[in-house]
């Protein structure tokens, strides 16, 4: 085969892989498992055609998508939610992982017959949750917001924490006269540079997108994440945690007046499937399914461990002076899904030159493949066995979006009227808006009102306001939240990003209601 229909070949696979992992999307919340499987399927199915075995590839590949999915979950948590469950969350990303790691490394070093040093770094690669895999599973159910905040803030956090302790006891294997004490101080340091400087980028980003006026509103999406590689190179760079930097400013990004914060978010959501299918399949290729009959009984029984000992008794015990009543407990217990940490941690000892660490590799994809598969289909029915399900909850619309217009200085905003504006109940002529700024369109429902001076605003309501740059602070002064007792206080309106379709603010207008 020449070079030219060996490219043609690998275009053609590619583009089928990713329209099979795009419907595999459908299936995945059809029979309550996480996308991955099929993934990971399509890659083993692969593996029988295509030869694989570049653990290198995998990690960098593995790696960058991990970047993309922290970035994007990051971007999409709200501090205000998060904030009341961060004692816990980082109870769970440290001590749970520890527990968790110990419980399996001590069970390893039997079941698999490895040193204890192997046991515990094996108990490193499985001790971190995956957030995509959870929230996938979860789909439309409505989870008390304290739960699904709490395991959004773990799988953010908890993802340095394994790939520390990893990297750590490969170190220490390799060099056993390694004094644990400079290792743990370590520890401190590479946390604490992810976390300043994580904040330290996030600052940097939201100055630079603000302040950048681009002809087309898609190079703010391609700016940001590449901000978001940046902050884990740097870092990594500077033997600090890039992960954790990654998320940190991720969060930094989500909770700031940010310019096209919806272009950026949905180019976030469709990038995250893309590396996520890639990195998925690229994994299963690297698994060879002739060698998964022999450790299937002994990782069967280190991944029952795993769910039903090791991850329920840290998420008790990191827990025990929350206010989680037992069965918020159990459902945490059983959504520490394995996914996306593991797998790639699980190229580090190959990489390394370990003995066992093929071993590794595929015990911990059984791990994952199992888990994926068992708690998969059974979260949502034991979230609503437990009462902690309700009906799907309705979206939430953000309060101002943007979108470009050209090289001109002008933006036209996007804003849906919460409970709580001072402005509802009022006519437009009474906003005393400037000049240059006008109510373009006003929609209420499903229809389209024409605005004019006596139209009255009401709740729920999405109003179209066109206006200079230079005017957004003036805008969200106008439509800010009313002062008083019997409303609660609420935050100043953000500006966030979004794509608009101007071919609706084209159609005609029927009368005003």
């Amino acid at each position: 085969m020449d070079l030219t229909a060996l490219t043609d070949s690998i275009i053609i696979l590619l583009a089928s892989l990713l329209l099979i992992g795009v419907f595999a999307t459908k299936f995945s919340s059809r029979f309550g498992l996480p996308a991955l499987v099929f993934f990971i399927a399509a890659g083993m199915v692969l593996s029988r055609f295509v030869y694989f075995d570049n653990a290198f590839l995998a990690q960098l590949v593995g790696t960058f998508a991990l970047i993309v999915i922290l970035f994007e979950g990051g971007m999409q948590t709200k501090y205000t939610t998060i904030r009341p469950v961060i004692p816990s969350a980082l109870s769970l990303a440290t001590i749970g992982v520890l527990i968790t790691t110990v419980i399996i490394g001590i069970s390893a070093t039997y079941i698999l017959g490895i040193s204890l040093e192997e046991g515990l770094l094996f108990g490193a690669i499985v001790g971190s949750t995956d957030a995509s895999a959870v929230f996938s599973v979860l789909g439309g159910k409505n989870i008390k917001e304290r739960l699904t905040a709490t395991l959004e803030a773990e799988s953010g956090s908890n993802d340095p924490m394994a790939v520390f302790l990893t990297v750590t006891l490969i170190e220490w294997i390799q060099h056993p006269e390694h004094d644990l004490v400079s290792l743990a101080l370590s520890f401190f340091l590479e946390m604490g540079l992810g976390l300043l400087l994580g904040l330290g980028f996030g600052w940097l980003a939201v100055k630079v997108i603000n302040s950048m006026n681009f002809d087309s509103s898609g190079l703010y999406p391609v700016m940001a994440i590449a901000f978001a590689i940046l902050s884990y190179g740097v870092v990594s760079a500077l033997h600090g945690s890039g992960l954790l930097a990654v998320y940190v400013m991720a969060l930094v990004l989500g909770n700031s007046d940010l310019t096209y914060r919806q272009s950026i978010l949905q180019f976030n959501k469709g990038f995250g499937w893309i590396m996520q299918i890639t990195m998925f399949t690229l994994l299963g290729l690297l698994v060879f399914p002739a060698e998964l009959p022999g450790i299937m009984l002994p990782g069967l029984a280190l991944s029952l461990l795993l769910m039903l000992v090791a991850r329920p008794v840290g998420v008790f015990f990191s827990t025990m002076f929350s206010k989680f009543s037992f069965p918020e407990k159990v459902l945490i217990s059983w959504a520490g899904l394995r996914g996306a940490v593991p797998i790639v941690l699980a190229t580090y000892p190959l990489m390394s030159g370990l003995p066992n660490g093929p071993l590794f590799f595929n015990v911990v994809f059984f791990i994952i493949l199992t888990s994926a598969v068992i708690q998969g289909a059974t979260i949502s029915p034991l979230a609503v066995r437990l009462g902690l399900a309700g009906e799907s909850a309705s979206g939430q619309h953000s309060l101002l979006e943007l979108v470009a217009l050209g090289k001109t200085k002008s933006e036209i905003n996007h804003l849906h009227i919460h409970a709580g504006m001072k402005i509802i109940g009022k006519e437009l002529q009474e906003l005393n808006l400037p000049e240059e700024v006008l109510v373009t369109a006003v929609i209420r429902g499903e229809q389209i009102v024409t605005p004019r001076g006596n139209t009255v605003i009401r709740e729920g309501d999405t109003l179209y306001i066109l206006g200079p740059k230079a005017q957004r602070e003036k805008i969200k002064e106008i439509f800010s939240f009313r002062e008083s007792p019997h409303v609660p206080v609420a935050p100043t309106p953000e500006l966030i990003p979004g794509d608009v379709d101007e071919k609706e603010i084209d159609k005609p207008f029927p009368p005003d209601k």
